[in-house]
């Protein structure tokens, strides 16, 4: 069954040191495009990550966010080292002041532990593996609602699509049954039109026959019908199609159209002409629906 490229997917997980949230947004596309938005650490796993999404899909545009806080229960929070350098350039300065305007103030350790950047946090280096470890099962869950969702598109899809398809072929028997019956109607007119000019004289029927023949012959649609009904049949087949099938069934869309257009050129009957534009409609619609399709 055939998938939407449109849909959306989202999961989140929290525990004691961080909240991780992913989420995931598909659009039309003619090919496969994977954008990242993902915090610094995982910048090194993003050809990686584009691996994994691309594994699950064929077309469209995926946007993908994964947001992290930051771990409130990691080795390294809440410690600080001491800037050495710094501290005794201060102090050294203090000294400096000292000496110079005679001051009797002592330089205490409450007055250099007042000073900026005297003491900075650590930095602790998260192990991209373990952090990835968390975030991977939230990342496939949101990738699962994603493909749910282009699933559930994809059916709302296949029943206009079978709809259309039947409206399509009902049409096109109806041109196909008028055919024999307007070679009919023109023999009748043809021969209506000749006794009228003779006034009456014997018609020769071998010739209105002859005549009638190159009729049928310029307007036959045989050939145009059958291939027609091919690809209607083609159609159907790739919609129940597991593989990716958009671009095919948007050619075929096209070559449908060329045999209905070769259809309306052979015929100047007026029944015929709205049955075919009836079916250009309907090829018209399909073609918009079919650029939804993975």
């Amino acid at each position: 069954m055939i998938s939407s490229m449109t849909g959306y997917g989202r999961a989140e997980s929290t525990d004691n040191t961080r909240k991780i949230v992913v989420e995931m947004r598909s659009l039309n596309h003619r090919y496969l495009e994977v954008s990242l938005r993902l915090p610094n650490l995982f910048l090194p796993m993003e050809m990686e990550i584009k691996r994994k999404v691309g594994e699950h899909f064929s077309r469209g545009r995926i946007d993908v966010s994964i947001k992290m806080d930051a771990d409130n229960g990691g080795e390294g929070e809440n410690r600080y080292s001491l800037n050495l350098p710094l501290l005794k350039n201060y102090f050294s300065l203090l000294v400096e002041m000292k000496n110079e305007l005679n001051l009797a103030d002592e330089i205490t350790l409450e007055l250099l532990s007042r000073f900026k950047d005297v003491m900075t946090p650590v930095e602790a280096i998260p192990d991209l593996q373990a952090c990835w470890g968390k975030v991977e099962p939230v990342f496939y869950e949101a990738l699962a609602e994603l493909k749910a969702m282009r699933k559930t598109e994809g059916d709302i899809l296949y029943r206009d699509l079978v709809d259309r398809i039947g409206y399509i072929r009902t049409s096109l028997d109806g041109i196909v049954q008028r055919t024999p019956v307007l070679l009919e109607e023109y023999h009748a007119r043809l021969v209506a039109r000749v006794q009228e000019l003779t006034k009456g004289l014997v018609v020769d029927e071998a010739r209105l026959a002859q005549e009638v023949a190159v009729m049928a012959e310029r307007s036959d649609i045989t050939e145009e019908t059958v291939r027609f009904r091919s690809h209607l049949e083609q159609f159907e087949a790739m919609m129940n199609s597991a593989e990716a099938v958009g671009r095919k069934i948007d050619f075929l869309i096209q070559e449908m159209g060329r045999e209905i257009n070769t259809i309306g050129s052979k015929s100047s009957d007026a029944q015929i002409s709205r049955r075919v534009i009836e079916i250009k409609s309907e090829l018209a619609k399909l073609r918009e629906q079919v650029q939804n399709i993975e």
